[in-house]
């Protein structure tokens, strides 16, 4: 089997290097489509292929990919960033599927592991991602009454690990395209409005969130119709955030009483903690932060029911025994009361430090 690397990079010369010297020996052809680059990364991609093509970039990473994959002409077309990198043996493992490839299989799908530090909007450090795609797919008749198309991929799930290493956010550049399907389309499909969430609640800054405030207070009145319960909660909990952050606590307290919120996730309880926090109420904020602790499920960022949930439990304990309520007791009973609030500081924070999301099951065959 012949396979074809099909790449799209943009200003990615500090490690575009690193991921071709990774590939090059498993591919048989690289494709690289670069999308405006002001840097050195086209003279890096030329020492290692002679297909280096120019696209305009137009807020479109689909057409951008499509691009690249139309220029290939391997049995199968490998898609990766610049910013991953298979090790010695995950290269061995790629070569020794090269040579057992079977050619039913029209997608195989492989471990992504990021580094969690460096990816904001990650929630799972591994997860089972599609890498590899048979180049020209064969349909075939199936049933033998009513004969239809048979149209469901052969999907393998290898072991091979590509270690995943972004260098900054790049959420800035995603929320561009996303504000510009919205402002030419009026709307985003339910799989893209989940992943616009979960960059947007995790990375965006409040300029990002302000500009989506009215597109949400829309969408949540059209998920609500089409009966969306999920994508309802998700939506609410970005309300939430962008109504705390506007100082505005009358449209969170409508939001919050949605028929929806009635078994609140994670971050809507996170957002009212972070809201009484912010009004020094720091027993109140507690216990929402409670809640979001060890009550509830996060629907967008795991680490609303974990280690955000922990860290902000142990500041209010924090804020607590300093606080002049404390300090009107009597001395022993001062001392005492004090002692137990940061005791309690300094065991959510272990507890934050120590906790880990449970990774997905990644259902290797």
């Amino acid at each position: 089997m012949k396979f074809s690397l099909c790449m799209i990079v943009k200003n990615e010369s500090a490690v575009l290097a690193n991921c071709l010297d990774s590939l090059k020996d498993v591919m048989d052809e690289i494709i690289i489509v670069d999308t405006g680059s002001t840097d050195n990364t086209k003279e890096i991609a030329e020492q290692y292929t002679p297909y280096v093509y120019d696209f305009e970039w137009k807020d479109d990473f689909a057409a951008a990919r499509n691009f690249a994959f139309s220029k290939a002409t391997g049995d199968y077309i490998y898609s990766a960033d610049a910013d991953e990198v298979l090790d010695r043996e995950n290269q061995n493992k790629l070569k020794n599927l090269k040579r057992a490839m079977m050619p039913e299989v029209e997608i195989v799908q492989m471990i992504y592991v990021t580094e969690q530090i460096n990816h904001p909007t990650e929630n799972f450090a591994r997860d089972m991602r599609p890498k590899l795609f048979k180049r020209l797919r064969e349909f075939t008749w199936i049933e033998p009454i009513h004969e239809t198309i048979n149209i469901n991929p052969v999907v393998f799930d290898s072991d091979i690990e590509i270690r995943h290493c972004p260098q900054g956010n790049h959420s800035s550049r995603d929320f561009e395209v996303f504000e510009k399907t919205i402002e030419e389309k009026g709307t985003l499909s339910d799989r893209l409005m989940g992943m616009y969430i979960r960059e947007l609640y995790k990375a965006g800054t409040e300029k990002d969130l302000e500009k989506a405030e009215s597109f949400f207070e829309k969408a949540l009145v059209e998920k609500r119709e089409a009966g969306k319960e999920l994508l309802c909660r998700q939506i609410i909990a970005v309300l939430l955030k962008i109504y705390r952050l506007s100082d505005n606590p009358v449209s969170m307290l409508k939001t919050a009483l949605s028929e929806e919120a009635t078994i609140p996730s994670a971050e809507m309880c996170m957002e009212l903690g972070y809201f009484f926090m912010k009004k020094e109420d720091f027993e109140e904020a507690s216990e929402w932060f409670r809640r979001a602790g060890f009550d509830c499920e996060s629907d967008i960022d795991v680490a609303s029911s974990g280690t955000s949930a922990y860290m902000a439990l142990s500041l209010c304990f924090r804020k607590l025994a300093k606080s002049p309520k404390l300090r009107a007791l009597p001395q022993k009973e001062y001392e005492t009361e004090h002692a137990k609030l940061l005791e309690k500081a300094a065991n959510f924070e272990q507890i934050a430090r120590d906790w880990k999301p449970a990774e997905p099951s990644l259902n290797i065959n």
